[in-house]
């Protein structure tokens, strides 16, 4: 996708201030956000799939070792017109009211992205952000459809298994980040606010929180298997959310409006 002027206007902000408690192999000493993957942090190939498809600005929104963050950020080499700030909005802050923190500079810049520190997927921006402004609304989440960590046995009344699936995509959908809010979203949140929660769960109840259903690649560094799944792929040369280095299109799934009055599970934290 060629860059735009719109899309280099718009901001990405970008949660990195949790803990990752489930990675605590990796973030003992490091915040979740530099766990490596290729010997480059997570957070560096999700500012790289924006910054392939024209995004330019970036707000680092951190807490834990945030100072971290910021020496890499300010030390690392980024594509030619990128601008990456750090905000710190606290140690124990939750993710709702890490935006909160940084809400009237979101506000004052119209139609800003958010996403974690910890998604990749191989998203088509533009498709996202189309879809977006042809709702009207004031909220997209993007939803995807995770494999399940687990086989699912099918087992008749006799108690005979009728086959076997070896974790198969899970039918219902889960908020995979990549989102795009409206300026009026900020009056949603509060210091205390977590995203996941009370905001998008209210988007939902007023019918202005939309779903794009994105059918391609995705995946969440939650865990150390995770961890070790997404470097196999970059060693292999089969990442598929490397955008930045594939000629062809990003994957656009299905881009299908969701129903505003659902609130997909949005089970996720930084």
């Amino acid at each position: 996708m060629a860059p735009s002027t719109e899309l280099a206007e718009i901001p990405v902000a970008i949660l990195c201030g949790g803990r990752g408690t489930r990675l605590q192999e990796r973030t003992h000493a490091i915040p979740k956000a530099l766990v490596e993957i290729g010997a480059m942090p997570i957070l560096w190939h999700v500012v790289r799939i924006y910054a392939a498809q024209g995004l330019r600005r970036f707000l680092l929104l951190t807490g834990y070792l945030g100072d971290q963050i910021e020496s890499f950020a300010a030390a690392a080499t980024w594509p030619d017109g990128i601008e990456v700030e750090c905000v710190d909005t606290g140690l124990e802050t939750p993710t709702g009211g890490r935006l909160a923190a940084a809400g009237e500079r979101l506000r004052a810049a119209g139609t800003f992205c958010v996403t974690y520190a910890d998604g990749v997927a191989d998203i088509d921006l533009g498709a996202l952000l189309a879809f977006h402004r042809q709702h009207g609304d004031l909220a997209t989440v993007t939803v995807v459809r995770p494999f399940s960590q687990f086989g699912f046995a099918e087992i008749d009344e006799r108690g005979l298994v009728r086959r076997f699936d070896e974790k198969p995509r899970l039918e219902g959908w889960v908020n995979g980040g990549f989102q795009c809010f409206e300026p009026g979203f900020v009056d949603y949140l509060e210091p205390t606010s977590v995203l996941e929660q009370d905001p998008l769960r209210r988007l939902a109840a007023e019918r202005e929180l939309h779903a794009f259903q994105h059918t391609g690649f995705w995946d969440c560094l939650d865990t150390y298997k995770d961890a070790v799944m997404l470097n196999d792929l970059w060693r292999a040369g089969s990442a598929p959310w490397a955008v930045w280095e594939s000629p062809t299109s990003p994957a656009s799934g299905t881009a299908l409006a969701g129903d505003a009055g659902t609130v997909p599970n949005a089970g996720r934290a930084e």
